[in-house]
C-alpha cells in the first residue's frame, strides 16, 4: 500500500512539474508575441509611422483599412491587431468577420483568455503567430528606414533643386530675364 501511494504521489509531481514547463514555455511565447505587438503599437505612435503600420497590415494580411479601424475601435492597438489577423488566418475561411469575432470573444471573455490559450483552442501553434507578428514588426522597421531615408534624400533634392533654380534667375535676371528669351525661340 505504502508503494502505491508513493508511486501515486510521484507521478502526480512529476505531471505537475511536466505541467510547469509547458506554461512558462506558453509564457515565454506570449512575452515574445507582446514584445512584438508593442514594437509594432510604439511605431504606429507617430503619424508617419501609423501609416507605414496600416498599409503593411493592409499588405501582409490582405485585409482593408476598415477592417484595421473596426478593430481599432474595439480599443485594440495595432500590435494585438496583427496578432488577431494572424490567428484569424490560420482558422477555416481565413480572415473572416466570424472568425475574427471568435478569436475577439475569447481574448475579452469572460473568461478572458491568453494568446497562446487561444491559438490551443483554435487547434494551431503560438509559434507561426509570432512569426509573423515579428516579419510585419520587421518589414515595419525596415519601411519606416526607408521613409526615414526618402524624406532626407528628397529633402537634399528639393534644397538643390531650389539652389539650382535661384542660380538660374539670378543668371537670367541679368539678360533681361529668360523666359522671354526661350519664348522667341518657340516662334
Amino acid at each position: 500500500m505504502k508503494r502505491s501511494m508513493y508511486m501515486i504521489i510521484s507521478v502526480f509531481a512529476l505531471s505537475l512539474t511536466m505541467l510547469g514547463a509547458v506554461w512558462a514555455a506558453e509564457s515565454k511565447e506570449e512575452q515574445s508575441l507582446q514584445k512584438e505587438a508593442a514594437a509594432i503599437h510604439t511605431t504606429a505612435g507617430n503619424t508617419q509611422g501609423e501609416k507605414v503600420v496600416i498599409q503593411r497590415l493592409e499588405k501582409d494580411f490582405n485585409v482593408s483599412n476598415d477592417r484595421i479601424q473596426g478593430l481599432r475601435d474595439q480599443k485594440l492597438g495595432y500590435g494585438e491587431i496583427a496578432i488577431v489577423l494572424s490567428l484569424s488566418q490560420k482558422m477555416p475561411g481565413g480572415i473572416t468577420d466570424a472568425n475574427i469575432q471568435q478569436v475577439m470573444t475569447m481574448r475579452q471573455g469572460p473568461p478572458t483568455m491568453g494568446w497562446g490559450e487561444i491559438a490551443k483552442k483554435l487547434g494551431t501553434k503560438l509559434g507561426p503567430a509570432i512569426s509573423q507578428v515579428k516579419n510585419v514588426n520587421k518589414e515595419i522597421s525596415r519601411e519606416m528606414k526607408y521613409e526615414a531615408k526618402g524624406d532626407k534624400e528628397h529633402m537634399e533634392k528639393h534644397q538643390e533643386q531650389h539652389e539650382e533654380m535661384h542660380k538660374e534667375s539670378m543668371g537670367h535676371e541679368g539678360m533681361g530675364g529668360g523666359q522671354g528669351a526661350s519664348h522667341g525661340k518657340d516662334k
